[in-house]
């Protein structure tokens, strides 16, 4: 081929690359500027305007007329609007946990949240109590406190430039810290994954068509209306595997890449655990392949990360451990789970002294494994598109050149370690599917790793009409369960709903 014509057809790929990232990213950015647990707006009038139509009989019935029956129905509504709220821009227990850690650090300078539990829609069933420096018990989140402390360095520069808080200003804040946290990192990592798949793709139809993939048929778009710890685990692993393909590919070894690799596959380690596997072998991989450089340049970037993870939680909890490792049966002030606080005057106790639903965890090894793959939340029932990616995996394994094949082993091992972990070793009240949302999100990091080796599969399907058709089905399918949340993730899949439907709870 001309080199003219290779040019050529590259731009036209690349500037089709840049349209969908444009598309998806607007998108995203579209519904993350709109979303509102509750879409209820009119709702919430409505009960306010009831109420204080109520009160108006109240105070006419007391005597009360004129400029003196308005002030107050006036200080009556600013009561009921706090009282009655229902809408707020966080949407779940699981995200509002961490942006309780982000309030509490910037606007107290601490990790304890007792403060702002007791304010309206701000409590999360996503948290811990125990005993603090000062031998009293607090209340904390139960998310590993590294996330929330790095997006509490923004939110201090808006809390200090503006005096504006998460709770008198959420929704500005909330979503801008969002744009700065989701849209942005993802923005990046779409850039990477098109030029990987440049890279190693064979077909302008296939490449076209993994891009596509990426930016519109994972649920890491759908999570992107939320603080979470999968966005940020995905662009890691995609900045971590990019790194690695510079240096095995193309034959970058300056140190400054084993470095961003370090890094990366810490940072994704940091915020998915079981991606400890990852940082693991690549770090392995690198040492056979440059042990000086993977010594000098990798291994301090993760002992940073390590640093980094273990001191936030030193700092937030006096212990070296995070909190999930805080679960005894035996001695109960090494339990963390197991409490009760008070509340506005009112005690409470933990929800998971008795948890609800989808949180009891499912009982049955196979009936987890069979949903957690083809079943109401299961990664290739959702999102079919991921077919292709065990079709594409094969065929580099079986004829790959040796980066794609490398590529392809490597993908393979940690997809069935992890399912390995989630499906066969976890006890019955962490089988819950990763409670109320929208698909099996402990796996959603994997995105960046299933879409490069879907490629060579994607390329067969160019070949043909029909192969085109079947996968173009597979995204559109993929796609509407993307979508179906609309913008908020914390739901169940559309395939839950439907088996509640026809009264098939048992499955559930």
């Amino acid at each position: 081929m001309p080199t003219h014509d290779k040019t050529g057809r590259e731009k036209l790929r690349w500037g089709v690359y840049v349209l969908l990232i444009a598309l998806a990213i607007g998108n995203l950015s579209g519904r993350l500027l709109s979303v509102n647990s509750v879409d209820g707006a009119r709702l919430e009038a409505y009960r306010i305007a009831r109420r204080l139509k109520e009160e108006r009989l109240r105070f006419e019935a007391k005597g009360l007329a004129g400029a003196q029956l308005e002030q107050q129905l006036a200080d009556r509504k600013a009561q009921l609007e706090e009282k009655l709220k229902i809408q707020r821009p966080f949407l779940s227990s699981n995200d509002r946990s961490r942006w309780l850690t982000v309030r509490a650090l910037v606007e107290q300078g601490t990790y304890e949240i007792d403060a702002l539990i007791g304010l309206p829609n701000w409590d999360s069933i996503d948290k811990v109590q125990h005993r603090g420096r000062d031998d009293q018990l607090h209340l904390y989140s139960s998310k590993p406190p590294l996330l929330s402390t790095l997006v509490a360095v923004p939110y201090w520069c808006i809390h200090r430039l503006t005096g504006a808080t998460l709770g008198t200003h959420p929704y500005e804040i909330g979503r801008f810290l969002l744009l700065f946290v989701n849209i942005l990192p993802l923005v990046c990592m779409f850039v990477l994954i098109a030029r990987l798949v440049d890279q190693f793709g064979q077909t302008d139809w296939g490449r076209i068509f993994v891009v596509a993939v990426a930016t519109l048929g994972t649920f890491l778009s759908t999570f992107a209306t939320v603080l979470n710890n999968h966005i940020v685990a995905a662009v890691c692993a995609t900045v971590a595997l990019y790194a690695v393909v510079q240096i095995r590919c193309a034959g970058k070894r300056h140190l400054g890449w084993f470095a961003l690799a370090g890094l990366m596959a810490a940072l994704t380690a940091a915020t998915e655990l079981p991606a400890l596997l990852l940082l693991v072998v690549l770090g392995l991989y690198l040492f056979i392949k440059a042990p000086g450089k993977t010594t000098c340049g990798f291994l301090p970037a993760v002992l940073l990360v390590v640093a980094a993870f273990f001191v936030t939680n030193y700092v937030a909890h006096n212990s070296w451990r995070p909190p999930y490792a805080h679960r005894s049966v035996t001695d109960p002030e090494d339990n963390w789970y197991q409490y009760t606080y008070e509340v506005n005057g009112k005690q409470r106790q933990s929800y998971w002294l008795a948890p609800r639903g989808i949180d009891k965890g499912e009982s049955c090894r196979g009936t987890y494994a069979m949903h957690v793959l083809v079943g109401h939340h299961g990664i290739f029932s959702l999102t079919p598109v991921w077919l292709l990616s065990v079709v594409g995996a094969c065929l580099w394994l079986w004829r790959g050149p040796g980066p794609t094949r490398e590529l392809a082993i490597l993908v393979v091992f940690l997809t069935v370690i992890c399912l390995a972990f989630y499906i066969g070793f976890r006890p019955q009240q962490d089988r819950n599917y990763g409670g109320m949302t929208s698909g099996f999100r402990w796996m959603f990091w994997f995105a960046p790793l299933w879409i490069l080796v879907m490629l060579p599969a994607a390329d067969e399907l160019d070949k043909s009409s029909i192969g085109k058709a079947l996968g173009l089905a597979l995204l559109a399918l993929s796609v509407v369960s993307v979508s179906y949340p609309t913008w908020n993730p914390w739901t169940h899949p559309w395939i839950y709903h439907w088996m509640e439907y026809w009264g098939w709870v048992g499955l559930t």
